[in-house]
């Protein structure tokens, strides 16, 4: 494991409009950590400690029930709109079993939303369990606050581009696709092998993470894997495949990888901040050339053979089913 350490950066300067020494300031840090991890820990996200508390608290509670209780709102009662809870094991990373259970829960949309009417995948109503009764608020107040954070830091990447502040959200995120998982790893003895999750990059603009107290998560550098342990009033921001195509290859979609050998149960929860399901996600004009050897080289370096990089066209939303059908490939007939 290289000795290494993910930056730390206070964004609270990005959801302060007047301050433009300040905004100016964080974008440039969070520029060089693009550049350089495509991961960093975010401090002054706005995020309630309480709220985030009461989420851990709530999903404890949640995951402690008999298996009985949790598969009354399994994935396969979830639909086209692939939500709900799944098993240890059910879930494949680069077609090999992941280490852990979970919840899948996205943005709430009622019946009547034209996108459900329509029966676009990944779009409807959450399964929520029973107990705790509290969940359900918990989540969705979690799930706008983590928003608000998300849509600060994509502020500081656009400036670091030289772009206007609110350029993603113009183009891109005014109506975000947001995915939010609860995770649960078991602890996983020294000599057992597998992975919590396996090796990946996520798929979107950006991802943040809040962890509990267990460490797990793993980062590959240019230096090797490192460990990106739990920082006290921190979550974790990485880059998306298409942060990573929109620049060219010069904002970086890392891969990462957990192992709990904690010896405790570990808790993660991702919000995954994505481009609106339609948007077709181009390089910036500065970056619409992409040499092949650029691409053959991405290809060697990732370990599932592919590049974001390479011509793709299609929204988003193609490109997410083409990912998230490799995940649960037992449920793909009900989304596609």
């Amino acid at each position: 494991m290289a000795h290494d350490a993910l930056p730390v950066i206070d964004i609270a300067p990005l959801r302060d409009p007047g301050d433009g020494e300040g905004r100016r300031r964080v974008a440039e840090r969070i520029g060089e950590a693009c550049r350089g991890h495509g991961f960093f820990y975010i401090a002054g996200h706005g995020i309630d400690p309480a709220l985030q508390a009461a989420l851990r608290d709530a999903s404890r509670t949640f995951f402690a029930q008999p298996d009985e209780a949790k598969m009354r709102i399994a994935m396969s009662r979830g639909g086209r709109a692939w939500r709900g809870y799944f098993p240890v094991g059910a879930e494949l990373t680069s077609g090999r079993p992941d280490l852990k259970e979970g919840l899948y829960l996205g943005t709430e949309l009622p019946p009547d939303d034209p996108r459900v009417r329509a029966g676009w995948p990944l779009h409807g109503a959450n399964l929520w369990p029973e107990h705790p009764a509290g969940l359900r608020r918990t989540v969705l107040d979690y799930m706008t606050a983590a928003c608000a954070a998300a849509q600060a830091v994509l502020e500081g990447i656009a400036l670091s581009l030289g772009l206007e502040a609110d350029w993603f959200r113009r183009h891109y995120t005014a109506d975000p696709t947001v995915l939010f998982r609860i995770f649960r790893y078991p602890p996983q003895p020294g000599g057992e092998d597998g992975w919590g999750v396996g090796e990946h990059t996520d798929y979107g603009l950006l991802t943040l993470l809040l962890q509990d107290d267990v460490p797990g998560l793993q980062v590959r550098t240019q230096g090797g894997w490192i460990e990106a342990p739990p920082l006290p009033d921190t979550l974790v921001c990485n880059l998306g495949d298409m942060l990573d195509r929109l620049t060219g290859g010069q904002y970086r979609s890392t891969p990462h990888r957990v192992r709990n050998a904690g010896g405790r149960e570990r808790f993660s929860f991702p919000l995954f901040f994505d481009p609106d399901f339609t948007a077709r996600v181009t390089p910036l004009p500065q970056h619409a050339r992409i040499d092949p050897a650029r691409v053959a080289a991405d290809r060697a370096d990732r370990w599932d053979g592919s590049s974001v990089l390479a011509p793709f066209d299609g929204s988003y939303g193609d490109y997410l089913l083409g990912k998230v059908g490799k995940v649960f490939p037992q449920l793909l007939g009900q989304v596609l």
